[in-house]
């Protein structure tokens, strides 16, 4: 298991497989070197899945600090837009982006997110030649990128679950233990708990009951006690 952010849904291996699959098949199909996951980890920004071609530069656990790393992948998050650049040599805009020193002059990417909208990294791919990617390769990526998305939707949707099956056994938990039969002090009505200890009512539920104990003074007890009110 692989955890990705402190609150956020573990990938599990079955799924880094799938991703491993995704970019080996992008790969593949559009002929280029290197296909990634990229994602973000607090200030830095990692490979998470690369595949598995000739001539791919990249390793997962490489990682840079995105804020102001220059790399195609910060304008993708930064924008969450796609991005494309046919050449890299050829632009101003990125003749001087780190990715250069690796070979790597051309690049399409597409933004993932978690469902609530944060960024989760990039999806995308790059070659050591100019390449402007065809709109078949372009729908190629967004739909794996689609996948992906799917995946982190399912993800996020099994830690809600899990954390409200949580919360339901311990609601049941509760349940049973007051279900139970509890001694009541015959004169002062306190109640014994487990361990033998005399508690008031109110002091007794608190440790099981989920709602709060409130106060209120029933009509009997208004008689006796407050009677000109």
């Amino acid at each position: 298991m692989i955890e990705i952010d402190k609150g956020r849904a573990v990938i599990n291996d079955s799924v880094v497989q799938e991703w491993q699959t995704i970019v080996d098949t992008i790969a593949d199909i559009c002929n280029v070197p290197a296909a990634l996951v990229m994602r973000v980890t607090d200030s830095d920004i990692a490979v998470f899945s690369t595949s598995n071609s000739e001539g791919n530069p990249y390793h997962v656990g490489d990682k840079e600090c995105l804020a102001g790393s220059g790399l195609y992948c910060e304008m993708v998050i930064k924008t969450q837009k796609k991005l494309l650049v046919p050449n890299a040599l050829k632009d101003p805009v990125w003749d001087h982006n780190p990715d250069i020193k690796l070979n790597m002059i051309s690049y399409l990417g597409y933004p993932l997110t978690w469902p609530d909208g944060e960024p989760f990294g990039t999806i995308c791919m790059l070659d050591k030649q100019e390449n402007a990617y065809s709109e078949k390769y372009e729908k190629l990526l967004e739909q794996m990128r689609n996948i992906i998305q799917m995946h982190l939707d399912i993800l996020n949707l099994n830690l809600s679950l899990g954390y409200e099956n949580r919360q339901l056994k311990d609601h049941l938990e509760e349940i049973q233990q007051l279900r139970e039969i509890i001694p009541v002090c015959s004169h002062c009505k306190k109640v014994r708990d487990n361990e033998g200890f005399w508690q008031q009512v109110d002091t007794y539920l608190k440790q099981f009951a989920t709602t709060g104990v409130s106060h209120g003074i029933c009509p009997d007890c208004l008689s006796k006690y407050y009677d000109e009110v």
